[in-house]
């Protein structure tokens, strides 16, 4: 029985260990093209800003007589149809994480179709998942004998793993995940002031807290979720707290000097430069050598990520690094609240560290 528990447990650590894998092969595959659509679309939009244009996406502006409004229309179209493709290209890149190249297609389509049916990013995660296991099994179980095998990469597998992931997808998933969707769409759009603020301070208390830890990505990827129905706070919120935490301990280091001394002062500079191309985990080193951190991280996040949407910045795109901060809608509301939570923890962590011991010479 001890056996028995004991590779159960492996098993499921295994299977764990590959969906996250498989996940994180989505997403980096994704974030690039949400980057480059996103920063294509902000440059449209702080352009035409200039101009007293807040609607560049509106289609009169194609026929403009200005010909920089013009262009600037195009880069929209341009930004917006590179977010289009955000969830058909996590979805094929998760069932590419789970079995290579020949599901590649299959997720495509069916995170393409899981779009269309108004399912959101959990229904592409959920499509890319199903087209990446039906794949593995297609090819673990289907033999055919002498010439007829050279056919299963090139037709079997991309016809039938495509149509069956995609008739689950429509008679199975899609209804349910849809109604998911929208009831959470309901919900939030519903809330507005104290709420909304509530809200997004628990988001970014959830984005400090553990720092690409379980709880971070929870908070992380529901707002990606709710991000692909456009519901922008959460996001809003999610991003704003993912670079306090870094930024904020990475300016610790100059301020308190005695208080971090040794290694973390170079980690202080590593957290410092992470922090603004988005990169949580700089700041791990110091939760690792002063757990009591973890507070005032967390402070400083909610309170920044509050800040940012009760003061009415929204990002639009799951990018929190500088290289997306002036595409944020109310993007200088949005830097000072990043200041605002950064200042809270390089403050709050000198006054709840204590100094370090200075050793004597010779």
């Amino acid at each position: 029985m001890a056996t028995f528990n004991s590779k159960a447990g492996v098993q499921k650590k295994g299977l764990i260990t590959e969906l996250r894998g498989a996940l994180m092969t989505g997403v980096s595959y994704m974030l690039p093209l949400v980057i480059a659509g996103a920063v294509i679309m902000g440059f449209a939009r702080i352009g035409a800003s200039f101009y007293g244009i807040v609607d560049i996406w509106d289609s009169a502006h194609a026929l403009s007589d200005n010909s920089i409004i013009r262009l600037l229309y195009s880069f929209d179209q341009i930004g917006s149809i590179g977010l289009s493709l955000m969830l058909p290209i996590i979805a094929g890149y998760i069932a590419y994480g789970i079995a290579n190249k020949p599901a590649l297609a299959p997720g495509l389509i069916a995170g393409a179709l899981s779009q269309q049916l108004g399912t959101g990013f959990l229904g592409a995660l959920v499509a890319g998942l199903l087209a990446g296991y039906i794949v593995r099994y297609m090819v673990r179980y289907i033999r055919l004998p002498g010439a007829f095998a050279s056919i299963t990469p090139i037709f079997l597998i991309p016809f039938g793993a495509t149509l069956s992931s995609c008739l689950i997808v429509i008679y199975v998933i899609g209804e349910p995940l849809s109604s998911l969707n929208q009831s959470l769409e309901s919900s939030l759009q519903m809330m507005s002031g104290t709420n909304k603020v509530l809200l997004a301070a628990i988001v970014g208390g959830m984005v400090g807290f553990d720092l690409g830890g379980p709880v971070n990505k929870a908070a992380i990827t529901s707002s990606l979720a709710l991000l692909a129905s456009g519901i922008y706070d959460p996001n809003t919120a999610a991003q704003v707290a993912i670079v306090v935490p870094p930024i904020g301990l990475g300016l610790a280091i100059f301020i308190w000097k005695s208080r971090f001394q040794g290694p973390l002062q170079e980690a202080g500079k590593s957290s410092l430069l992470m922090g603004l191309v988005g990169v949580s985990e700089g700041a791990i080193p110091f939760i690792l050598a002063k757990p009591q951190l973890i507070i005032i991280n967390v402070i400083g996040s909610a309170v920044a990520a509050a800040l940012a949407v009760g003061l009415g910045a929204v990002n639009k795109a799951p990018i929190s690094g500088f290289y997306g901060w002036l595409a944020v809608d109310g993007w200088m509301i949005y830097v000072f609240s990043i200041a605002v939570g950064a200042g809270i923890i390089a403050v709050g962590a000198g006054l709840l560290v204590k100094p370090e011991p200075q050793t004597s010479g010779g």
